[in-house]
């Protein structure tokens, strides 16, 4: 069986002409000469390298397709008849106690000085791709009232239009990176943290200095990868003068700007935009070590680590280094992910993926554990988008993962809102909303709660921040039903023992018990009395 039909996609915009593929290779069965197209060979014939990324650069986030063979839906949640576990102290569990809605959804990360969340999950790192600059108000301040924590992503700096840099090549003044952290800290209400995200470059302009100089960020996060490419990170420019720019300042602009031919080739419009990434790190644990103690006498109370979907010995690496360094949290993001760029065929093909690579950290977490290790918490990403994909991500992990790492699932509803709130001013609502009315106050649920809270100040909370408030509350309502059907009336009692393996595979992969053998051993006993 094949696990993904390459060569045509709508996330290239490509397509077959005929509805019978070769499984392999993506090509029509039968390919003809005067073919108008348009597959990917066909449209990489004469825009090439184009072809690589999802499109159009900044209007879309990507997540691939591959099938892999087992994922989260090869498990199930584990119900029980009996019992209550984590309710408050003194609350004796009865139909009258042990309700759903008092189920504690709060979560907490940090090696000392701990961050607590109201739902179990944050935002990916939203960088510096169009999608995120763009959506940022909604995106910032949604995360803000809903009491999660926010990422800011690598390159925020570095591709700062306004960027005044010293003599010495670092960072003086960011107005983008000052907007984004502004943005966040004005409805910031005590629950979650908004923090700011470091590669190879970032780490090169002092992007650590200035935010805790300028900002006083308390938690900085280096980044190894993530999910979606096993690269640095990449946006798209369409001046020559940007890309000249971003060269200078030091990442890698394909085709090269510098280069007479290529500045030919734009003009003539055959080159239409530029391809800025950043460049891979190198990671050693040394100067890893060195690198957590610097950035501690910088005074950042807490340092995260965001790694990707790497081979076991990356993994291995990030918790035993992790440990050692007593970091805060480690987030450890599964293929395929999502992303704003990456190129397509990567997201598709390579790294391990989220089952599998949670599978292993959590048998490493474990070993570190019986050596006598402390594990740093841990938060699992890589295609979540659902109240259930959490609970058994934290399920499967227990007692590591404390969180999940939701990339464009708490993305989409700041889109949904930013648009409804556009739709609105325009006199364009499409059906799918004007069914349930014609103002913000109808259309959305949760709207009066806030206003009730914020009152005149709700005016200048944004309709994409409402629509990423609203849906945690679906989401957490949701893991309250799932938390008390497990009899989970806190985060921190779910165990592995609340799931099951539907597959046999699956089971082989997780260590958790196949359907059949789960509780047998209880349930004989039950029999043979």
């Amino acid at each position: 069986m094949n696990l993904r039909r390459p060569n045509a996609n709508e996330a290239t915009g490509t397509f077959n002409r005929s509805k019978d593929v070769v499984p392999m290779s993506g090509l029509c069965t039968r390919c003809v000469d005067g073919c108008q197209g348009n597959c990917e060979i066909f449209l990489a014939s004469f825009r090439g390298r184009e072809v690589l990324y999802p499109g159009p650069f900044g209007e879309v986030t990507a997540g691939a397709d591959k099938n892999y063979p087992v994922d989260y839906s090869h498990l199930n949640i584990q119900g029980y008849a009996v019992g209550a576990k984590g309710l408050p102290e003194g609350v004796e569990p009865n139909p009258d106690t042990a309700i759903f809605p008092n189920v504690d959804t709060t979560t907490e990360y940090g090696w000392e000085k701990k961050v607590k969340m109201k739902v179990p999950v944050f935002t990916g790192a939203l960088g510096s791709t169009e999608i995120a600059r763009k959506n940022w108000e909604h995106f910032a301040v949604g995360a803000a009232i809903s009491g999660i924590t926010l990422v800011c992503g690598e390159n925020v700096c570095g591709v700062d239009p306004e960027l005044e840099l010293t003599s010495d090549g670092k960072v003086k003044n960011s107005p983008e990176m000052d907007r984004r952290i502004n943005t966040y800290k004005r409805f910031h209400e005590g629950w979650g943290e908004i923090l700011v995200q470091m590669n190879v470059e970032d780490t090169r302009l002092g992007v650590a200095e200035y935010v805790i100089e300028k900002h006083g960020l308390d938690t900085i996060e280096l980044k190894w990868g993530q999910g979606a490419k096993c690269i640095g990170g990449e946006i798209k420019v369409k001046s020559l003068e940007r890309a000249l720019e971003l060269k200078k300042r030091g990442y890698v602009v394909l085709p090269d700007p510098t280069q007479k031919d290529v500045q030919e080739a734009f003009k003539r419009g055959a080159i239409r935009e530029f391809e800025r990434h950043s460049r891979l790190g190198f990671v050693e644990k040394e100067s890893f070590l060195k690198e957590i103690e610097r950035l501690r006498k910088l005074g950042f109370k807490r340092i995260t680590l965001k790694t990707g979907a790497y081979s076991a010995v990356e993994l291995a690496m990030a918790l035993r280094f992790g440990a050692e360094a007593k970091l805060d949290l480690i987030t450890i993001d599964g293929a395929p992910g999502g992303t704003g760029m990456s190129p397509w065929p990567m997201m598709n093909e390579w790294g391990i993926p989220t089952f599998y690579l949670e599978a292993l950290a959590y048998q490493f977490a474990e070993k570190l554990t019986k050596k006598g290790f402390r594990v740093p918490d841990l938060a699992i990403a890589g295609g979540f988008s659902t109240e259930d994909g959490v609970f058994k991500a934290i399920a499967m992990g227990a007692p590591y993962v404390k969180a999940v790492c939701m990339g464009r699932a708490l993305m989409i509803p700041g889109m949904v809102g930013k648009n409804i709130e556009k739709w609105l001013k325009e006199g364009n609502l499409p059906k799918t909303v004007s069914k349930y009315g014609t103002t913000p106050e109808e259309i959305f649920i949760t709207y009066e709660e806030l206003r009730e809270k914020y009152g005149d100040e709700i005016k200048n909370i944004p309709l994409g921040a409402i629509g990423i408030y609203t849906f945690v509350q679906k989401f957490k309502t949701g893991l309250q039903q799932l938390m008390a059907g497990s009899r989970n009336f806190r985060i921190s009692t779910i165990s592995r023992k609340d799931l099951i393996a539907l597959t046999e595979d699956a089971a082989k992969v997780s260590g958790i018990p196949y359907v059949m053998d789960a509780y047998r051993e209880e349930a004989e006993r039950i029999l043979e009395e």
